[in-house]
């Protein structure tokens, strides 16, 4: 038998949450850091419930950037890696219009990016879209991500490195059970 979750009576409570569990997303209107806290809180024990609450946050405010971290990132650890793709394009595409960068990531430039705000999401979601496409086995499109991370972050704010790293690792075992072999 299943325990159900119900998440529902944490909504408009949420100062009865242990502080200690919440999620700092930042600053956003009130009811939709309570949908993703509670959100947070139900995915550990109900899967769809959690993205239940977190698509009804984006569907209350999908100007809201941490929304859209929230579902990419359950798609990604949940290996439902099209979905992950589909909203972190979307998370992606919301980042540069707010920050004022084109539409092309490929056009943007390092004087462009701010490392703040939607900015610095835009590169984070830039990373998290590098290793959606890792995990989807696509090396290329993974490696070219990576290689305008390189130039828009050079020294690796967002974490960037890691995926490179992991990317590098996908060639290895190969070239070990060679000299192995």
């Amino acid at each position: 038998m299943t325990k159900s979750y119900d998440a529902s009576r944490l909504v408009g409570n949420i100062e009865r949450i242990d502080k200690e569990l919440l999620v700092d997303f930042g600053e956003m209107p009130e009811e939709i850091n309570e949908l993703l806290q509670t959100g947070v809180m139900a995915y550990r024990t109900d899967k769809t419930r959690g993205e239940t609450l977190f698509r009804q946050a984006l569907a209350q405010a999908p100007d809201v950037l941490p929304v859209y971290l929230c579902l990419y990132k359950i798609h990604t650890y949940g290996g439902r890696l099209d979905d992950a793709l589909e909203v972190a394009k979307s998370a992606l595409s919301e980042a540069a219009k707010q920050a004022g960068l084109s539409s092309l990531f490929q056009d943007w430039t390092p004087a462009a990016i701010s490392f703040d705000g939607p900015g610095r999401f835009a590169l984070y979601t830039l990373k998290a879209l590098s290793f959606i496409h890792l995990r989807r086995d696509e090396r290329d499109e993974a490696s070219a991500l990576l290689d305008l991370l390189s130039k828009l972050d050079p020294t690796g704010l967002v974490g960037w490195p890691v995926i490179a790293a992991l990317l590098d690792g996908c060639y290895q075992p190969t070239s070990v059970a060679l000299r192995q072999g």
